[in-house]
């Protein structure tokens, strides 16, 4: 095998890593509506699913940061892999809610894993060009899974119930985790010197511009695609497939910009594309705050015209558009 079909290859597996940690909450989110029903839990207690993964998530980039100063990084990803499809398998049988958002927080941080080691191999395995190349190709990719699995999500729990998402989660970490071993990582160039701290980092200006930036369009992003179904559906007198025609102007702008932006770096420079994208994200983020204020009396009046009965005048809720199964609820 030369070095540039290996490459390519561990880049694959790269992205799979990725898809696979960013589908652990996106394959469930089309059951969530389902779950109070079957550990006779609150909805506020069933979203705890959700919140939970994105914690174990949020603790394990910071985790996975620190390990990897410790310990091999193809060694790290193999335990990330393997934790991630035994908690993703466990999830499929877990006997209460309780047990259920546990397993969730661990399969959060399994799942870090690859967010965190993604950057530095695709640095190490390419040119620098090349590299920004591929950066933007995995964004392509990271935005065409929060469209597309949604959609297998909502197949699996008409035909197969709630617990297959966890099911082919655990199948599909299985199978990555036999492929890292197969193909591996590349040997890791570490460097000598003193390591920096968290401290240093929340005090470095130049850091904390990337990172605000990042994480202020990331959040706001994610916030969009979790709450526009409720928005479009419920308050807004829209059906689901005016929130597939939103996903699908979302996706495609954001595919297009992710592929272009390293030819516009090459031109422009990196530092003034970040600055134009973070001034683009929050003029967008002002507009749909305008609007919603501009349009405030009609969902308001949408929202107080709810009878006292709890049904809905309007459009059907989305959850109530999924069919019954069998396995919906435990026998």
């Amino acid at each position: 095998m030369t070095r540039s079909s290996s490459a390519s290859f561990t880049f694959i597996l790269l992205i799979i890593c990725t898809a696979l940690s960013l589908a652990g909450t996106d394959l469930i989110l089309p059951a969530m509506p389902v779950l109070p029903g079957v550990f006779s839990a609150s909805e506020a207690t069933a979203q705890m699913v959700l919140a939970a993964y994105v914690g174990g998530s949020a603790l394990g980039l910071l985790l996975f940061g620190h390990l990897a100063d410790h310990f091999d990084r193809k060694t790290l990803m193999v335990a990330a892999l393997a934790a991630f499809a035994a908690t993703s398998l466990a999830g499929a049988f877990a006997p209460d809610v309780a047990a259920l958002i546990g397993l969730r927080f661990l399969q959060g941080i399994a799942a870090s894993a690859a967010p965190v080691f993604a950057p530095g191999v695709i640095r190490q395995l390419f040119s620098e060009k090349t590299a920004l190349r591929a950066v933007g190709f995995l964004g392509s990719v990271e935005s065409l899974v929060p469209a597309l699995v949604p959609i297998a999500g909502v197949a699996l729990l008409a035909h197969f119930g709630w617990q297959s998402s966890f099911e082919l989660l655990g199948a599909a970490g299985a199978i990555v985790l036999v492929l890292m071993l197969a193909i591996g990582l590349p040997r890791e160039q570490r460097t000598s010197g003193r390591q920096g701290t968290y401290l240093q980092l929340l005090t470095d200006p130049v850091f904390m511009r990337y990172a605000l930036s990042q994480t202020m369009t990331l959040g706001g992003l994610l916030t969009f695609v979790f709450g526009i179904p409720m928005v479009i559906v419920e308050t807004m007198g829209g059906t689901l497939n005016d929130f597939i025609i939103v996903q699908i102007v979302s996706v495609a702008g954001f595919i297009i910009a992710a592929n272009l932006t390293a030819k516009i770096a090459e031109r422009f420079g990196t530092e003034e594309v970040i600055m134009a994208g973070s001034a683009m994200a929050a003029a967008s983020a002002l507009a749909l705050l305008a609007y919603g204020l501009l349009r405030r009396n009609e969902p308001a009046v949408r929202a107080r015209s709810l009878p006292a009965h709890g049904h809905w005048p309007g459009p059907a809720r989305p959850h109530r558009l999924l069919p019954r199964h069998r396995r919906f609820r435990r026998q």
